[in-house]
């Protein structure tokens, strides 16, 4: 009798016990009940591009000619060498690639080296594309060109007098112009004729075609700057020879963004007398005209 009456309470724990465990795993199961409003974390999207650019194969043997003038004359083997490029050493074609092609003239050495690497991030919250800004902005701050910059202050520099002169007036005011926010290298450029003024005519593809003091002088190129319509992101690092050297080789370097692909073009020449002086303005036009193919050879 004393057993039987002992009966009924375990039952009835048991089914207590039974019960509990059952409304709990339920709610565990679905998450639903558990942590209610919890907000749904997406992750961050891909960028656009997954693969790159073969890198030598990247640019036009006829852009080349034009880039490396005295490869057209070399022998055919020497030509052919040329032409073809030195792929960069690389363990992951997928993440970045690049190419170098270096052609001695009689009369100079030229040198072009393009480079493309794919940014990713691993971080869930963080896209590929913040991922390679991030990239792109160190580059921009190693160059000098960090500081923010007056909305149209490049186009300024590329346009009609009229507004050159009033955005210049604005510079030395507010110390926010681009010129202002150049590497070290562009106040050499800018004292003589970097900051153009009245009386310049304009060339068609936007850059001033006329020296500002007149002197002729052809490394009196515009200075390191922010540019325009190139990419998400871009700027020109201009990089002239140093003044205690007796070489006059010159250097242009344009880095761009364009998802998450960050692209490094350049281009430089190096005179074979000490005589002579490179071409300043050249060398900008014809590194940023490869740098907008290359980024309609991305976009394709």
């Amino acid at each position: 009798m004393r057993h039987k009456a002992y009966v009924p309470g375990v039952a009835l724990l048991a089914a207590l016990v039974v019960g509990g465990c059952s409304a709990g795993g339920g709610a565990d199961a679905n998450g639903a009940d558990s942590k209610p409003g919890t907000p749904t974390v997406s992750p961050a999207p891909p960028g656009r591009y997954a693969t790159l650019p073969a890198p030598c194969r990247a640019v036009p043997r006829a852009t080349l000619s034009d880039l490396l003038p005295g490869a057209a004359e070399l022998p055919e083997d020497q030509r052919e060498k040329a032409f073809r490029g030195a792929a960069a050493v690389t363990y992951d074609t997928d993440r970045k690639v690049g190419c170098s092609w270096k052609v001695d003239a009689p009369n100079a050495t030229r040198s072009l080296v393009i480079d493309f690497e794919r940014v990713v991030s691993y971080d869930p919250a963080v896209s590929d594309d913040d991922r390679a800004d991030t990239v792109y902005e160190r580059r921009k701050e190693a160059a000098g060109l960090s500081a923010p910059m007056v909305p149209g202050a490049d186009a300024a520099a590329t346009t009609g007098s009229g507004d050159k002169e009033k955005e210049k007036g604005k510079g030395k005011g507010d110390g926010e112009t681009t010129d202002n926010t150049a590497s070290p290298s562009s106040s050499a450029s800018s004292s003589g004729g970097g900051d153009s003024s009245g009386g310049d005519s304009d060339s068609p593809d936007g850059t001033p075609g006329g020296d500002a003091t007149g002197s002729g002088d052809p490394e009196d190129a515009l200075p390191s700057r922010l540019l325009d319509n190139l990419g998400d992101a871009a700027f020109l690092q201009d990089l002239p020879k140093g003044a205690d050297s007796t070489a006059q080789n010159h250097t242009v370097s344009v880095v761009f963004r364009t998802s998450n692909v960050v692209v490094t073009v350049r281009y430089a020449e190096q005179p074979a007398l000490i005589t002579q002086r490179p071409d300043g303005r050249e060398l900008q036009e014809k590194a940023q005209a490869l740098a907008r193919k290359l980024a309609e050879k991305l976009s394709e």
